[in-house]
């Protein structure tokens, strides 16, 4: 998320363009975020760097945010630092990694796209600490109702049937 923000669609008089506010600077914050579906929690960071280090920290909130005598499978993508040598993979943690080019199979991508709809998009941020404070706003909104996370992050289609 960062001062170039992201536009949505927004209601309008059919036929007008509305104006939607862009801003050309160039300052970001990177949310890593992770949800349980079936217990409709979420652990989120906001980091000024989208790296290892970050990455790692991440896993270590995650770990602690997994049930007592549980194990967490975390969905992972491509990103160069999700491999990285110097991640330390907690044991109640297990990373799946999707093969390329599929984004659909990361319920993950739900989140972020409902945070851009209902809290990111067409907004202008003055500082760096105004993006992190809209970060943290956007995500405690999410994580903070279990009938939302489930609701965002469920694939009825993955549910595993005996």
């Amino acid at each position: 998320m960062g001062q170039q923000g992201t536009l949505t669609r927004i209601w309008a008089k059919k036929g007008s363009r509305p104006r939607a506010p862009r801003d050309r600077r160039y300052d970001w914050a990177y949310i890593f975020g992770a949800a349980c579906p079936a217990r409709g929690i979420a652990a989120g960071l906001v980091m000024p760097h989208a790296n290892a280090e970050a990455f790692d920290k991440h896993l270590a909130l995650i770990s602690r945010a997994v049930a007592p005598g549980a194990h967490a499978i975390l969905i992972i993508d491509g990103a160069g630092y999700h491999g990285a040598a110097e991640i330390k993979i907690p044991a109640n943690i297990t990373p799946v990694r999707l093969p390329p080019y599929s984004p659909e199979l990361n319920s993950a991508e739900n989140i972020w796209a409902w945070l851009r709809a209902n809290h990111l998009a067409n907004r202008v941020f003055e500082t760096w600490d105004d993006i992190v404070e809209a970060c943290c706003q956007a995500w405690n909104a999410f994580a903070s109702n279990p009938s939302l996370v489930k609701s965002v992050t469920s694939r009825e289609w993955a549910q595993v049937r005996i």
